[in-house]
Protein backbone atom coordinates (compact mmCIF):
# COMPACT_ATOMS: atom_id res chain seq x y z
CA UNK A 1 0.00 0.00 0.00
CA UNK A 2 1.53 3.64 -0.38
CA UNK A 3 2.47 5.36 2.46
CA UNK A 4 0.31 8.20 3.91
CA UNK A 5 1.77 11.24 4.42
CA UNK A 6 0.56 12.99 7.95
CA UNK A 7 -1.07 16.56 7.72
CA UNK A 8 -2.04 17.82 11.31
CA UNK A 9 -2.52 21.33 10.97
CA UNK A 10 -5.77 23.07 9.03
CA UNK A 11 -3.30 25.86 7.52
CA UNK A 12 -1.62 23.69 5.60
CA UNK A 13 -1.79 24.32 1.61
CA UNK A 14 -3.93 20.80 0.90
CA UNK A 15 -6.59 21.24 3.20
CA UNK A 16 -7.69 24.84 1.91
CA UNK A 17 -7.26 23.39 -1.33
CA UNK A 18 -9.69 20.44 -0.67
CA UNK A 19 -12.02 23.24 1.26
CA UNK A 20 -12.15 25.52 -2.25
CA UNK A 21 -12.93 22.64 -4.17
CA UNK A 22 -15.76 21.71 -2.33
CA UNK A 23 -17.15 25.45 -2.04
CA UNK A 24 -16.47 27.02 -5.34
CA UNK A 25 -17.25 26.05 -9.01
CA UNK A 26 -14.92 28.70 -9.79
CA UNK A 27 -11.72 26.71 -8.23
CA UNK A 28 -12.54 23.64 -9.94
CA UNK A 29 -12.87 24.77 -13.15
CA UNK A 30 -9.64 26.78 -12.76
CA UNK A 31 -8.01 23.70 -11.45
CA UNK A 32 -9.96 21.32 -13.53
CA UNK A 33 -10.47 19.14 -10.51
CA UNK A 34 -13.00 17.90 -8.36
CA UNK A 35 -13.73 16.08 -5.01
CA UNK A 36 -15.09 12.75 -4.25
CA UNK A 37 -16.49 12.48 -0.83
CA UNK A 38 -17.39 8.85 0.52
CA UNK A 39 -16.94 5.34 0.15
CA UNK A 40 -19.47 4.38 -2.42
CA UNK A 41 -18.83 7.51 -4.72
CA UNK A 42 -14.98 6.68 -4.51
CA UNK A 43 -15.95 3.00 -5.52
CA UNK A 44 -17.66 3.72 -8.37
CA UNK A 45 -15.52 6.70 -9.95
CA UNK A 46 -12.84 3.44 -9.72
CA UNK A 47 -14.77 0.95 -11.54
CA UNK A 48 -15.28 3.35 -14.05
CA UNK A 49 -11.48 4.21 -14.88
CA UNK A 50 -10.90 7.38 -12.90
CA UNK A 51 -7.82 7.54 -11.53
CA UNK A 52 -7.02 10.06 -8.21
CA UNK A 53 -4.60 12.67 -8.38
CA UNK A 54 -4.99 12.49 -4.60
CA UNK A 55 -6.57 10.35 -1.30
CA UNK A 56 -7.20 12.24 1.73
CA UNK A 57 -8.79 9.72 4.75
CA UNK A 58 -9.07 10.14 8.24
CA UNK A 59 -7.60 7.95 10.93
CA UNK A 60 -10.90 6.64 12.09
CA UNK A 61 -11.26 5.58 8.61
CA UNK A 62 -8.19 4.05 8.03
CA UNK A 63 -9.33 1.15 11.01
CA UNK A 64 -13.14 1.09 9.22
CA UNK A 65 -12.08 0.74 5.66
CA UNK A 66 -8.85 -0.65 5.79
CA UNK A 67 -9.23 -2.89 2.22
CA UNK A 68 -11.13 -0.28 0.52
CA UNK A 69 -8.51 2.59 1.48
CA UNK A 70 -5.87 -0.20 0.76
CA UNK A 71 -7.25 -0.57 -3.11
CA UNK A 72 -8.40 3.38 -3.11
CA UNK A 73 -4.75 4.38 -2.80
CA UNK A 74 -3.40 2.51 -5.28
CA UNK A 75 -5.51 4.19 -7.66
CA UNK A 76 -4.18 7.56 -6.35
CA UNK A 77 -1.20 9.63 -7.10
CA UNK A 78 -0.56 11.38 -3.44
CA UNK A 79 -2.34 9.77 -0.19
CA UNK A 80 -2.50 11.94 2.79
CA UNK A 81 -3.86 10.73 6.29
CA UNK A 82 -5.46 13.74 8.69
CA UNK A 83 -7.00 13.67 12.44
CA UNK A 84 -10.34 13.10 12.30
CA UNK A 85 -11.23 16.75 13.70
CA UNK A 86 -9.38 17.85 10.52
CA UNK A 87 -11.15 15.77 8.35
CA UNK A 88 -14.50 17.34 9.45
CA UNK A 89 -13.31 20.72 8.08
CA UNK A 90 -12.61 19.37 4.78
CA UNK A 91 -15.76 17.47 4.51
CA UNK A 92 -18.93 18.53 2.92
CA UNK A 93 -21.28 16.12 4.82
CA UNK A 94 -22.70 16.47 8.19
CA UNK A 95 -21.25 12.89 9.10
CA UNK A 96 -18.41 12.08 6.95
CA UNK A 97 -16.83 8.48 6.47
CA UNK A 98 -13.36 9.86 5.97
CA UNK A 99 -12.52 9.48 2.43
CA UNK A 100 -11.86 12.09 0.21
CA UNK A 101 -10.60 11.99 -3.45
CA UNK A 102 -9.47 14.46 -6.13
CA UNK A 103 -10.32 13.64 -9.40
CA UNK A 104 -9.40 15.34 -12.59
CA UNK A 105 -12.31 16.94 -14.69
CA UNK A 106 -13.00 15.09 -18.16
CA UNK A 107 -13.77 17.33 -20.32
CA UNK A 108 -16.02 16.20 -23.62
CA UNK A 109 -15.95 18.00 -26.63
CA UNK A 110 -18.90 18.68 -28.99
CA UNK A 111 -17.61 16.50 -32.10
CA UNK A 112 -17.94 13.29 -29.52
CA UNK A 113 -21.43 13.60 -29.50
CA UNK A 114 -22.93 10.62 -30.83
CA UNK A 115 -25.35 11.40 -33.97
CA UNK A 116 -27.33 8.64 -33.72
CA UNK A 117 -27.41 9.19 -30.19
CA UNK A 118 -30.94 10.19 -27.87
CA UNK A 119 -30.00 13.25 -25.25
CA UNK A 120 -31.67 15.33 -22.64
CA UNK A 121 -30.49 18.66 -22.75
CA UNK A 122 -30.74 21.23 -19.25
CA UNK A 123 -30.84 24.85 -19.43
CA UNK A 124 -29.92 26.89 -16.59
CA UNK A 125 -30.81 24.11 -14.12
CA UNK A 126 -30.45 25.43 -11.00
CA UNK A 127 -31.08 22.42 -8.56
CA UNK A 128 -28.40 20.01 -7.83
CA UNK A 129 -31.08 17.63 -6.68
CA UNK A 130 -32.97 18.13 -9.90
CA UNK A 131 -29.81 17.82 -11.83
CA UNK A 132 -28.86 14.25 -10.34
CA UNK A 133 -32.60 13.00 -10.51
CA UNK A 134 -32.67 13.97 -14.19
CA UNK A 135 -29.07 11.56 -14.70
CA UNK A 136 -30.15 8.73 -12.98
CA UNK A 137 -33.61 9.10 -15.10
CA UNK A 138 -31.56 9.31 -18.04
CA UNK A 139 -29.45 6.26 -16.67
CA UNK A 140 -31.99 4.24 -16.13
CA UNK A 141 -33.99 4.93 -19.15
CA UNK A 142 -30.80 4.11 -21.36
CA UNK A 143 -29.94 8.02 -22.89
CA UNK A 144 -27.24 8.59 -24.85
CA UNK A 145 -26.09 11.24 -22.41
CA UNK A 146 -26.76 14.64 -20.79
CA UNK A 147 -26.09 18.30 -22.06
CA UNK A 148 -25.75 21.07 -19.95
CA UNK A 149 -25.36 24.82 -20.38
CA UNK A 150 -22.32 26.40 -18.91
CA UNK A 151 -24.65 28.82 -16.47
CA UNK A 152 -26.86 25.67 -14.72
CA UNK A 153 -25.25 23.98 -11.64
CA UNK A 154 -22.16 22.36 -11.66
CA UNK A 155 -21.86 18.67 -12.35
CA UNK A 156 -18.95 18.46 -10.20
CA UNK A 157 -20.02 20.16 -7.06
CA UNK A 158 -20.78 17.78 -4.21
CA UNK A 159 -24.82 18.31 -4.28
CA UNK A 160 -24.78 17.00 -7.33
CA UNK A 161 -22.33 14.30 -7.37
CA UNK A 162 -24.59 12.84 -4.10
CA UNK A 163 -27.56 13.39 -5.89
CA UNK A 164 -26.47 11.34 -9.18
CA UNK A 165 -25.61 8.92 -6.78
CA UNK A 166 -22.79 8.60 -9.08
CA UNK A 167 -24.30 8.75 -12.64
CA UNK A 168 -22.62 12.02 -13.40
CA UNK A 169 -19.55 10.08 -13.24
CA UNK A 170 -20.20 7.18 -15.40
CA UNK A 171 -22.90 8.90 -18.30
CA UNK A 172 -21.45 10.84 -20.85
CA UNK A 173 -21.95 14.85 -19.60
CA UNK A 174 -21.34 17.54 -22.42
CA UNK A 175 -21.35 21.30 -20.97
CA UNK A 176 -22.30 23.93 -23.96
CA UNK A 177 -21.28 27.44 -22.42
CA UNK A 178 -23.21 28.64 -25.74
CA UNK A 179 -26.07 26.40 -25.43
CA UNK A 180 -28.56 27.46 -28.31
CA UNK A 181 -25.99 27.92 -30.72
CA UNK A 182 -23.84 24.47 -30.11
CA UNK A 183 -27.33 22.77 -29.72
CA UNK A 184 -27.69 23.78 -33.44
CA UNK A 185 -24.17 22.73 -34.15
CA UNK A 186 -24.69 19.44 -32.83
CA UNK A 187 -26.68 17.49 -35.30
CA UNK A 188 -29.20 16.57 -33.11
CA UNK A 189 -33.16 17.08 -33.87
CA UNK A 190 -33.90 19.28 -30.56
CA UNK A 191 -37.35 19.10 -28.69
CA UNK A 192 -38.31 22.09 -26.26
CA UNK A 193 -40.84 21.07 -23.67
CA UNK A 194 -42.26 24.02 -22.84
CA UNK A 195 -45.58 24.84 -21.04
CA UNK A 196 -47.68 26.23 -24.02
CA UNK A 197 -51.14 24.77 -25.41
CA UNK A 198 -50.05 25.55 -29.12
CA UNK A 199 -47.08 23.28 -28.83
CA UNK A 200 -47.49 19.81 -30.31
CA UNK A 201 -48.22 16.78 -27.59
CA UNK A 202 -45.39 15.15 -26.47
CA UNK A 203 -47.25 11.48 -27.08
CA UNK A 204 -48.18 12.06 -30.56
CA UNK A 205 -44.45 12.92 -31.58
CA UNK A 206 -42.64 9.89 -33.16
CA UNK A 207 -38.72 10.55 -31.46
CA UNK A 208 -36.21 8.71 -34.02
CA UNK A 209 -32.07 8.34 -33.17
CA UNK A 210 -30.22 11.45 -33.25
CA UNK A 211 -32.37 13.90 -30.97
CA UNK A 212 -32.25 15.98 -27.82
CA UNK A 213 -34.62 16.83 -25.57
CA UNK A 214 -34.39 20.17 -23.84
CA UNK A 215 -35.60 20.83 -20.64
CA UNK A 216 -35.01 24.89 -18.94
CA UNK A 217 -34.73 26.40 -15.62
CA UNK A 218 -37.18 25.72 -12.85
CA UNK A 219 -38.54 28.54 -12.19
CA UNK A 220 -38.10 30.13 -16.02
CA UNK A 221 -38.15 27.33 -18.38
CA UNK A 222 -36.41 27.62 -21.48
CA UNK A 223 -34.89 30.93 -22.96
CA UNK A 224 -36.03 32.71 -26.09
CA UNK A 225 -33.05 32.41 -27.70
CA UNK A 226 -33.07 28.28 -27.31
CA UNK A 227 -36.68 28.14 -28.26
CA UNK A 228 -36.22 30.19 -31.50
CA UNK A 229 -33.31 27.25 -32.59
CA UNK A 230 -35.02 24.49 -31.48
CA UNK A 231 -36.97 22.03 -34.15
CA UNK A 232 -39.86 21.58 -32.58
CA UNK A 233 -41.75 23.10 -29.40
CA UNK A 234 -43.35 20.48 -27.33
CA UNK A 235 -45.92 20.26 -24.12
CA UNK A 236 -46.59 17.32 -21.40
CA UNK A 237 -50.47 17.40 -21.66
CA UNK A 238 -52.33 18.15 -18.09
CA UNK A 239 -55.81 17.54 -17.06
CA UNK A 240 -55.49 18.77 -13.72
CA UNK A 241 -55.34 22.52 -12.17
CA UNK A 242 -50.98 22.31 -11.79
CA UNK A 243 -49.78 24.69 -14.08
CA UNK A 244 -46.25 23.02 -15.02
CA UNK A 245 -44.02 20.19 -13.27
CA UNK A 246 -40.67 19.78 -11.19
CA UNK A 247 -38.16 20.00 -14.13
CA UNK A 248 -36.78 16.62 -12.73
CA UNK A 249 -40.60 15.15 -13.07
CA UNK A 250 -40.90 16.58 -16.70
CA UNK A 251 -37.81 15.74 -17.50
CA UNK A 252 -38.45 11.73 -16.85
CA UNK A 253 -41.93 11.76 -18.23
CA UNK A 254 -40.09 13.38 -21.66
CA UNK A 255 -37.08 10.61 -21.60
CA UNK A 256 -39.99 7.87 -21.27
CA UNK A 257 -41.83 9.37 -24.16
CA UNK A 258 -38.28 9.69 -25.93
CA UNK A 259 -37.06 6.56 -25.36
CA UNK A 260 -39.87 4.11 -25.32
Amino acid sequence: MTDFKVITSKENSLIKFISALQTSAKRRQENGAFVLEGLRICSDARENGIRFDKLIISDSAAEKYAEDIRIFSENSEECYKLPDSLFKKISDTASPQGIIAVAKMTKKNITEIDRNGRYIALENLADPSNLGAVARTAEAFGVSGIILSGDGCDPYSPKSLRASMGTLLRMPVFIFNDFARELCESGLKTFACVVDKDAKNISEIKFSDGCALIIGNEANGITDETKAVADCLITIPMIGKAESLNAAVAASVSMWEMMK
